[in-house]
């Protein structure tokens, strides 16, 4: 495997592992799952906090909601085809801006 095949896989990873820590504290500090509803009335300081958080945690809550529709059995192959390759591509890039950040912070070796 090549060099930039294993760090597209760690851009990936990297992703969905950001996405899934942020969803899981949301859910841990408020006590409700992490929604595209956490919004309220679209007006206010709270609904313009929300927009980074649901920029990096959308790939955990776009697979969440994809295996609930699973489940209930109201799922077919391309709804879940869909959501998969849409939660990728969205993780690829979070993984990339968390890359970015953390080189331009000199945290990386």
């Amino acid at each position: 495997m090549s060099a930039e095949a294993l760090h597209s896989i760690y851009v990936l990873l990297l992703g969905f592992s950001v996405a899934g820590a942020l969803a899981t504290g949301y859910q841990l500090i408020t006590e409700r799952p992490a929604s595209f509803n956490i919004f309220g009335d679209g007006t206010g300081a709270a609904a313009v906090a929300h927009v980074p958080f649901l920029v990096f945690a959308a790939p955990f809550i776009i697979m969440r909601n994809a295996i609930l529709l699973r489940r209930s059995g109201l799922d077919n192959f391309v709804t879940a085809m869909v959501a998969t390759v849409t939660a990728g591509c969205w993780s690829v890039l979070s993984g990339k801006f968390v890359v970015a950040a953390v080189a331009m912070l000199g945290l990386a070796a």
